[in-house]
């Protein structure tokens, strides 16, 4: 890739993406993938139970309207599992339906193929990369705090927090900053080219 070309990504999918994220998104220009939780979507909303520290008033998730109208915005959707359970404790049986169930709801939900998932907290050990595969997703991405080999369903993000200031950005958009947290080095360019790109200043 492109020296300064990162790809720009949501996980979770709650509705100030909507309110909020999608017209500065509009704005600059920018693309965007958001990873949902497939449940949320699915009749009867379940309560956002994952989040560790929640804040004083509840969380909401985005609605079926509002994904279709950001998918018409230009807005990109992947899959960040059906329940947000930490896969990796699950069995690969379990965890291959928990998958392939989020992905055939979202390609029902917006009519074409969801090829892309990010693990709950990045979390995933290789059975949990077998389960991926064999729940139809071609890329899964993860959210390395150290070295790990890296794959197909094993692309490493780099989680930007709202503690995190301009210098804290630079640092984690650099090449270094993913080298010291991969084994090896992983041609991204075909995981990332269609999730969109975000141009981050030198």
């Amino acid at each position: 890739m492109p020296h300064g070309v990162t790809a720009l990504t949501f996980d979770d999918g709650f509705d100030t993406l909507h309110t909020h994220a999608m017209p500065i998104l509009r704005e600059h220009g920018l693309a965007a993938t958001v990873f949902l939780v497939a449940g949320t979507l699915a009749g009867a909303r379940p309560a956002v139970d994952w989040v560790d520290d929640p804040p004083p008033q509840p969380l909401a998730t985005l609605s079926r309207s509002q994904v279709l109208e950001m998918r018409d915005a230009g807005i990109r959707f992947g899959s960040h599992s059906f329940a947000h359970h930490d896969l990796t404790v699950l069995g690969e049986d379990e965890c291959e339906r928990d998958l392939r169930a989020s992905r055939e709801l979202l390609e029902d939900l917006l009519g074409d193929p969801v090829p892309w998932l990010a693990y709950p907290r990045g979390r995933h050990n290789e059975r949990v990369r077998r389960a991926a595969s064999r729940a139809g997703f071609t890329h899964a991405f993860t959210l390395p705090t150290g070295p790990e080999s890296m794959g197909p369903h094993a692309v490493p993000r780099v989680g930007i927090w709202p503690k995190d200031g301009i210098n804290a950005l630079r640092a984690k958009t650099s090449d270094w900053y993913l080298r010291v947290r991969t084994s090896r080095m992983y041609p991204l360019a075909g995981a990332v080219r269609h999730l969109g790109r975000l141009r981050v200043p030198a």
